[in-house]
């Protein structure tokens, strides 16, 4: 019997099942990921390797938030965030709908053994952040790049045909 079924059965409560006869239409899910332009290497395969174990060991790790800039200009929604000592490929960014996520790992590759902190507000670890766009954009088009540690993102917008006359016919 798992955790939550033991919970129910503590707290007195019943499922019951329903069939709800409402029929669902698959939903077509528009995400796009989006490739950051950079002239770094990829991961070497034991580094890779050493992260897939650390992953493993700990199945709950905290996660960080992004700190990030968001602006428009006449023809694009721009999102900016500092990443310093996070490479591209270990950068995740998406666009789906009127939501863009972009995940990532920053690693501390110095060790915290035998460090006595005074301040600790560095985030080492996955960090993640979800931003919800203020109107449509073209995520086609959208470009990533990194620059001394700063990471922008350009997402054109959409223009669409705000009014439409309509000739009433006769």
């Amino acid at each position: 019997m798992s955790f939550f079924e033991k919970l129910k059965n503590n707290m007195g409560i019943e499922e019951t099942e329903e069939k709800e006869e409402e029929e669902e239409k698959p939903r077509k899910s528009k995400m796009k990921k989006i490739a950051i332009k950079s002239n770094s290497d990829k991961e070497p395969e034991p580094l890779r390797k050493k992260k897939e174990a650390a992953e493993e060991e700990s199945w709950f790790q905290p996660e960080g938030e992004l700190a990030v800039d968001v602006y428009e200009t006449d023809e694009d929604i721009i999102i900016q965030s500092t990443v310093a000592g996070v490479k591209p490929e270990d950068l995740d960014i998406s666009i789906e709908d009127d939501v863009v996520t972009i995940s990532g790992e920053r690693s501390n590759e110095i060790e915290d053994e035998g460090k006595n902190y005074f301040y600790q507000e560095c985030f080492w670890g996955t960090f993640s952040r979800q931003i919800i766009l203020p109107q449509e954009v073209d995520a086609n088009r959208a470009e990533a790049a990194m620059k001394d540690g700063v990471f922008t993102l350009r997402i054109p917008k959409l223009e669409r045909q705000k009014v439409k006359k309509i000739k009433v016919r006769v």
